[in-house]
C-alpha cells in the first residue's frame, strides 16, 4: 500500500539532560487535527492514523529513549516531558489552529489525564483506552504492604522485586500479535522496579480522588474481559467526570490490548469507533457545548452525552453522510501492519 504520510524521528533532551526519542507521522495534506500519543508502561510509540498528524514520545527509560529501563523516579517527570514536547509542536505556526487530542492507553491514560489537569483549557479532547486512573478493589494492595515498601523505596528504588503475572499473556489475546510483542526488544518485559510500582500506585490513587475534576471531552474504551485494568476503572471515570461531553464503550469479550492485541476484525471495530469520535470532534458541523442540551443516548453499547465540543478551526467540510469511510484505510500501520501503536500496558 502506498504510504500517505511522512515519518520523522528526532531525539530531544529533556530538562534533566536525558535524550528522549520523539516521532511524528505527517500527512502530505493539511492534517485534520493533531493527535498526541501517550503510550503504556514498558511500551513504545509506533504507528499512525491516516489524515491526522500524530506525535509520539518514548518516556524516559522506555523504547528508544535513554535512561534506566522502565525506572520511573517521579511520574510527574513523564507528564512534564510529554507536555513540553506536545506544547512545542502545538505552538508551531502550521498547527496553531488545529485541534489537539490526547490519546492514552493504560498507563498512558493516566498521563493524558494529568496533562489535562496541568493545562485544562489547552486540549480539545482525549481518547482513553483501558486507562490507568483508579486501582481496582480486586487488586488494591493492603496499606501495611504499601507502608513497608515505601520505607525501603529510597534504599532500593531500582530493584526489580515487585512480583507480577505475565502481563503480555494477560493483555494480548491474539497469539500471533502476542508473539510479536514478545519479540520487540524495545518493550520492557522484566519485573517492575520498586520505585516505579509505587509511583504508578500513587498516581492511580491520586487520579481516583480527582476524577470529578476531569472536564475535557473524552471517549473511554475498555474490553469487558480485561484483567490488566478492570473495566470498573473506566466506568468510574465516566460516572464521576464533570465533562459535559463524554462517551464510554465496553467491548464484550475483548482484552486489555484493544488496538494491538485483538484479532484484526476486533481492532477494526475499535478503530472505527475511535475515528468516528475524532471526525465528529474535528468537524465544523457541530455546535459548541453551550449551545446543546445534554441528553444521554444509548447506541450499540455506547453511552454518550449528546453535547459535542467543536474545534475552533474549520477542519472537515465534508457532509456528514460522506465522512464515515471504510475504516480499514485508517488502520494502516508501518510495514503494512494494521496496528496503531504498541501501547497497551
Amino acid at each position: 500500500m502506498k504510504m500517505e504520510v511522512e515519518y520523522q524521528q528526532e531525539y530531544k533532551r529533556n530538562s534533566r539532560g536525558v535524550q528522549l526519542f520523539t516521532c511524528r507521522w505527517l500527512p502530505f495534506s493539511s492534517p485534520k487535527a493533531l493527535v498526541f500519543l501517550c503510550h503504556g508502561y514498558g511500551m513504545e510509540c509506533s504507528g499512525f492514523m491516516r489524515g491526522y498528524a500524530v506525535f509520539g514520545i518514548d518516556y524516559e527509560g522506555h523504547g528508544r529513549s535513554k535512561g534506566a529501563r522502565c525506572y520511573i523516579k517521579k511520574f510527574d517527570n513523564i507528564v512534564n516531558d510529554c507536555y513540553d514536547f506536545f506544547k512545542s509542536v502545538s505552538v508551531q505556526e502550521e498547527y496553531k489552529n488545529k485541534c489537539r487530542f490526547l490519546y492514552g492507553e493504560s498507563m498512558g491514560g493516566a498521563v493524558a489525564l494529568l496533562l489535562h489537569k496541568k493545562d485544562p483549557a489547552f486540549w480539545n479532547g482525549s481518547i482513553l483506552v483501558a486507562p490507568m486512573c483508579k486501582i481496582s478493589e480486586k487488586v488494591k494492595p493492603h496499606p501495611v504492604i504499601v507502608n513497608i515498601l515505601t520505607r525501603v523505596e529510597e534504599i532500593i528504588p531500582r530493584w526489580k522485586i515487585v512480583p507480577t503475572k505475565d502481563v503480555i499473556d494477560a493483555a494480548f489475546k491474539d497469539p500471533i500479535k502476542r508473539e510479536e510483542i514478545r519479540n520487540n526488544k524495545l518493550i520492557y518485559q522484566d519485573k517492575p522496579r520498586l520505585k516505579t510500582a509505587l509511583e504508578m500506585l500513587r498516581t492511580s490513587m491520586s487520579l481516583e480522588e480527582s476524577l470529578s475534576e476531569v472536564q475535557l471531552p473524552f471517549f473511554v474504551l475498555h474490553g469487558e474481559a480485561d484483567i490488566v485494568t478492570d473495566p470498573e476503572v473506566s466506568r468510574a471515570l465516566y460516572e464521576r467526570a464533570s465533562s459535559r461531553d463524554k462517551t464510554i464503550k465496553l467491548y464484550p469479550g475483548m482484552w486489555h490490548g484493544l488496538t494491538s492485541g485483538e484479532p484484526d476484525e476486533n481492532i477494526e471495530i475499535v478503530f472505527a469507533d475511535i475515528i468516528d469520535w475524532l471526525v465528529r470532534h474535528t468537524s465544523d458541523n457541530n455546535s459548541t457545548v453551550a449551545d446543546q442540551p445534554i441528553h444521554p443516548t444509548y447506541n450499540n453499547g455506547i453511552i454518550e452525552l449528546a453535547a459535542t465540543a467543536a474545534c475552533p478551526a474549520t477542519i472537515n467540510k465534508q457532509p456528514r453522510q460522506h465522512r464515515r469511510q471504510s475504516h480499514s484505510s485508517y488502520l494502516c500501520g508501518l510495514k503494512g501492519r494494521r496496528l496503531f501503536h504498541h501501547s497497551a500496558m
